[in-house]
């Protein structure tokens, strides 16, 4: 039999093996670095257009803070503009009042009666005067109650010999009373 040595042989066969498994292993090593080096910007990719959005979204609401704020001052605005035209409104409305409770108080005054001073503070009307007698003053509060512009009188005070005149049997009074306005088929 003849010998052969087959160690060169497999030495050579086993050195290109390693060196194939090398190359192998060099190019899974390289296409694995190249796809997590890929996966890892498309990642980044993903957050940066999520930034954008956000960074986009962020000035969006921004923005419509802005807007709300010019709207709650705006609103505000109206507010008291619309506060200033009622004010304007019911001064328009009770100017015409003032003359209606001069009036009536004049003509709902009976003979012997005498104001003294008159008051008035919102829709309360208080008036101070000196009669001849008790009655007069009751006639007055009559006058008052049947009167389509004043209501509600109330007798403060009455004192015996404090009035104005020189007779003694004069009486002072205090006498309160409500200012209406009265709808439109009672006005005189």
């Amino acid at each position: 039999m003849a010998n052969i040595n087959l160690l060169p042989w497999r030495e050579n066969l086993r050195a290109q093996r390693k060196r194939e498994f090398g190359v192998m292993t060099l190019v899974f090593v390289l296409i694995t670095g190249i796809g997590l080096w890929g996966w890892q910007q498309f990642n980044q990719s993903l957050i940066d257009n999520q930034k954008r959005r956000n960074q986009f979204l962020e000035n969006e609401i921004a923005k419509v803070n802005e807007q709300i704020k010019e709207i709650r001052s705006l609103e505000k605005t109206r507010k008291q503009l619309i506060a200033r035209m009622k004010v304007v409104a019911s001064l328009q409305s009770s100017r015409p009042q003032i003359v209606h409770l001069f009036d009536e108080l004049v003509t709902s005054i009976p003979d012997g009666v005498h104001l003294t001073s008159v008051s008035q503070s919102g829709n309360g009307v208080s008036v101070n005067g000196w009669s001849e007698s008790n009655a007069r003053v009751s006639a007055y509060m009559r006058a008052v109650e049947a009167s389509p512009w004043l209501s509600n009188p109330n007798l403060k005070v009455i004192e015996k010999g404090k009035g104005k005149s020189d007779q003694k049997g004069d009486n002072a009074f205090t006498l309160s009373m409500t200012q209406v306005v009265p709808k439109a088929g009672d006005k005189k």
